[in-house]
């Protein structure tokens, strides 16, 4: 096959294809396009929902019974558990299942380990292994595809929520990073956060540059859209000193300042801030009031003792200290928000829980404390949970190994 194509398909010629189309058909103009190439009788787009439970099928070619509808977009969600929609997104390995005479493909939809979704196509017959392969390739640049159209339009994101959202919420999400998984030579990371009933604040962010990775993670004070606002201003102080180069105590007391000054007394958010030296291997946090993380190392979870500083926003002029984080190859890292631990979760042995899924992908291992948390709470949060999972391999600098965008290496087992 010529390495300008995938599949059949001139690479070229369907990225002009797409550019013609509006940013609404660019997934419409992919799947007619893969019709043609395996002569499949259906292609679907499947969305990862926002909660992380449930994958939903977009389409605008008619009316689907029990699908929720915009204009002409049709919504149907349907439940991960247990279909093969979930055992791909954790596996990240295409699934092909014979039915009557032909077969059904579902293939992840994945860009550097964030899972946006599946690709389902039925076949008339059996694929060739070369077809299984080249649908796998063409699924894993519909992601980029999918994450370029998702810039001009809310068709993508209006079909990923199964709920509404309250402004709150909303505000809230845009505060999150745009991918909430990174895979990386020498690490993997991957963020959720299972909101409350009454939204409570919390945030979690990471920047990747070519020397360092910088994580952060922060709960703002009180509950709904003032704390959704407090976040916002302490999440922008965070980016806008990171972007200016600022060292990591440096953002802190710059972040720590611009709420002193712009937020209303008694306002104030916990934190930790995170830098990793990819050449060194080496981590250092700043720990602004806020809950100790959690390290499974060895097959044991102990929390990681740091000094607690006042949280940001209450002392102006404070200057932060930097402590070290210490990483050795094989640690698992977890950052939580006191959602995780206090309140109505306050029963949920999170130790426990992370020896559970030791052997998990750190995406699969975020998505399993929020579910657990849920459980736990009955469904009810009372404050956000928040967890961040970092897998450190160390060595150095390096590439990852990929096929078709995942890392064989490190997919999950299925549960």
């Amino acid at each position: 096959m010529d390495e300008s194509s995938v599949g059949g398909i001139d690479v070229g010629q369907l990225l002009e294809e797409v550019e013609a189309a509006a940013p609404v058909d660019s997934v419409p103009t992919v799947a007619a396009r893969l019709a043609e190439m395996v002569g499949a009788r259906k292609v679907h787009l499947l969305v990862a929902d926002v909660s992380g439970r449930a994958v939903v099928r977009l389409t605008s070619s008619g009316p689907v019974e029990g699908a929720r509808s915009h204009g002409v977009e049709q919504a149907e969600t349907l439940p991960l558990a247990g279909t093969a929609y979930e055992r791909v997104l954790r596996t990240q390995q295409v699934d092909v299942q014979q039915i009557d005479a032909g077969a059904r493909i579902v293939a992840p939809v994945t860009s550097r380990g964030d899972a946006i979704g599946v690709l389902e196509l039925e076949l008339p017959r059996l694929p060739s292994t070369r077809q299984v392969t080249d649908i796998g390739s063409a699924a894993h640049a519909l992601a980029y595809i999918l994450i370029a159209a998702r810039r001009h339009t809310d068709v993508f994101e209006w079909g990923m929520r199964s709920t509404p959202f309250s402004l709150a919420a909303e505000i809230q999400r845009r505060l999150l990073p745009t991918c909430y998984t990174c895979e990386a030579g020498q690490f993997t990371l991957a963020g959720w956060l299972e909101p409350a009933t009454s939204v409570g604040g919390d945030t979690f962010d990471y920047n990747l540059d070519r020397t360092c990775l910088q994580i952060s993670i922060t709960d703002a004070v009180g509950h709904q859209v003032a704390a959704s606002l407090l976040a916002t201003l302490l999440v922008g102080a965070l980016r806008n000193g990171r972007r200016k180069g600022l060292s990591l105590p440096e953002q802190a007391g710059y972040a720590n300042d611009a709420l002193a000054q712009h937020a209303a007394p008694g306002q104030f958010v916990t934190g930790q801030l995170v830098r990793i030296d990819l050449p060194s291997g080496t981590a250092t946090i700043v720990n602004a009031g806020h809950t100790l993380p959690l390290r499974l190392r060895g097959g044991v979870v102990e929390e990681i003792e740091l000094r607690v500083e006042p949280p940001f926003g209450v002392l102006a002029g404070k200057a932060f200290q930097v402590q070290p984080l210490p990483l050795v190859p094989g640690d698992r890292i977890v950052f939580l928000t006191d959602g995780v631990q206090e309140r109505n979760a306050a029963e949920l042995d999170v130790a426990a829980a992370l020896r559970d899924t030791a052997d998990l992908h750190p995406r699969e291992v975020v998505h399993a404390l929020g579910a657990a948390v849920l459980r736990a709470t009955g469904g009810n949060l009372r404050d956000d949970a928040t967890m961040l999972c970092l897998d450190w391999y160390g060595g150095a600098p390096r590439s990852r190994n990929t096929e078709q965008g995942a890392d064989p290496g490190r997919a999950s087992a299925i549960a």
